[in-house]
C-alpha cells in the first residue's frame, strides 16, 4: 500500500453507508461481533448518536473508506485509564497494511491524547492473522474465554489481550 494514497481520519455521520457496507463484508462478520444483514438506519443512528467516550477512525484510499478502528473508554470513573479498542478493514484490502496503520492512529491517539494506559480487546483465536498485528504493536494474551460468542452455527473462543503504557 502506498501511504500517500492512505487517510487516516475520524469517521463522520455520513460515513454511516460505508460503514455499513464495511461491516457486511463476510470475513468481517466473521470476525467480529457483528451480524449479517445489519441496515442502514442501524449504521445511521450509530454515526449520529455516537457516544462521547468512542472515538473512531476510519481509513480511506481515493475516499473510500477501507478500514474502520474505534476505541472506548469505559464510563465506570476507577476504569478511565483504559481503551476498548475495535478494529476492521474491508475483505479486499486484508494484508496490505490498512490494520496497522490503523492501528498506529489509534495508539497514537490512545497514548499522546486519550492518555490511556490500558488497551484492551478480544479476537478469535483462530484469527492468526489479527494476533500477530496485536502482537507486533506490543499486545500480549492475557486469557482465554472458552465459548465466547456464536458465530457461524457454533460457540467459539477469543483471546484476551492487552497492551500497557
Amino acid at each position: 500500500m502506498d501511504a500517500g494514497k492512505l487517510e487516516i481520519r475520524s469517521a463522520e455521520p455520513d460515513d454511516f453507508g460505508a460503514l455499513q457496507v464495511l461491516h457486511a463484508q463476510p470475513k468481517v462478520v466473521y470476525g467480529t461481533m457483528q451480524v449479517p444483514f445489519t441496515s442502514r438506519e442501524v449504521w445511521r443512528k450509530r454515526c449520529i448518536e455516537r457516544p462521547e467516550n468512542m472515538r473512531v477512525l476510519v481509513a480511506c484510499v481515493q475516499g473510500g473508506v477501507v478500514g474502520c478502528a474505534a476505541v472506548t473508554i469505559p464510563l465506570a470513573i476507577r476504569r478511565r485509564h483504559v481503551g476498548e479498542l475495535g478494529l476492521v478493514v474491508h475483505d479486499a484490502w486484508h494484508r496490505r497494511g490498512i490494520g496497522a496503520a490503523l492501528l498506529g492512529s489509534l495508539l497514537d491517539l490512545a497514548d499522546q491524547w486519550l492518555n490511556l494506559t490500558r488497551l484492551e480487546l478480544t479476537v478469535y483465536t483462530d484469527n492468526a492473522p489479527a494476533i500477530a498485528l496485536y502482537e507486533k504493536h506490543g499486545f500480549v494474551r492475557e486469557g482465554k474465554f472458552d465459548r465466547y460468542a456464536f458465530r457461524n452455527g457454533e460457540y467459539v473462543d477469543v483471546f484476551a489481550m492487552a497492551r500497557f503504557r
